[in-house]
């Protein structure tokens, strides 16, 4: 019965964002975000944010549309103390109404990492317990939730489109065209906090085992799972696509 209502599920968000694409392929940002929250699915959205270097750009953005769309935090229990300090200061900064803080399913981590070094050796599956499944179960009920993914983070995000469809759901990417200067502009007009860590050179921000700071002349991401080839931590690809299930 799981396997069919995927199925359906499935089919009717490729052929939501088909539709939705060809009525809104040129709106992005702020525009693109009203049609979405407002119009296509009003209570039915959520925007998962990792409360990183950038994150507080659409953050402020939901929330001047709809300040009760629900934020989706994920916890990894490994994230940098500055982290959980700014997941504070911003909540109360920019007023959220509702933050889901979603932590790892605890029997799934004794099964599969009971000495929390997964990450050194298998670090997709780490990723996958601690960040992938746990996102699964906080969107069921959602129709559709918002990703701050850009193209110029470069990599596989260079041919984001701004509507996707994923395992059921529509994914709404409403910054794919920005670039760090229009980032960095929109901080400085709303007076929003930035993360501590950007300070010491952290472009990109996650676990603080798998990130490092970002040298003069590489990529924005470049400092995540360092010196490996992974590049993302498989919460935005297809659940076909992915080595664990």
């Amino acid at each position: 019965m799981a396997k069919k209502k995927h199925k359906k599920d499935s089919a009717w968000a490729d052929e939501k964002a088909t539709d939705l694409k060809k009525r809104y392929s040129d709106l992005e940002g702020v525009d693109l975000l009203k049609a979405m929250i407002k119009k296509e699915f009003p209570g039915r959205i959520a925007l998962s944010s990792s409360f990183g270097a950038e994150a507080a750009v659409l953050l402020d953005l939901v929330l001047r549309i709809d300040p009760k769309v629900p934020i989706i935090f994920l916890d990894t229990g490994k994230l940098f103390e500055e982290t959980y300090n700014y997941v504070t200061q911003l909540s109360n900064h920019i007023g959220l109404k509702d933050l889901r803080i979603i932590r790892p399913n605890k029997e799934r981590l004794l099964e599969k990492d009971p000495s929390g070094n997964l990450w050194e050796t298998e670090p997709d599956m780490c990723c996958h317990i601690r960040k992938v499944e746990p996102l699964e179960a906080a969107l069921k009920g959602f129709k559709a939730w918002i990703t701050g993914r850009k193209r110029y983070h470069g990599d596989i995000r260079l041919k984001l489109d701004s509507i996707e469809s994923i395992d059921g759901y529509i994914k709404i990417n409403p910054l794919i065209n920005w670039d760090a200067k229009k980032i960095q502009t929109y901080f400085s007009e709303k007076k929003l906090p930035k993360h501590p860590l950007l300070s010491r050179g952290f472009k990109s921000i996650g676990c603080y085992h798998c990130t490092r700071e970002t040298e003069d002349g590489e990529g924005v991401r470049s400092g995540r799972w360092f010196g490996g080839q992974k590049t993302e931590c498989g919460i935005h690809e297809k659940s076909t696509k992915r080595e664990y299930s």
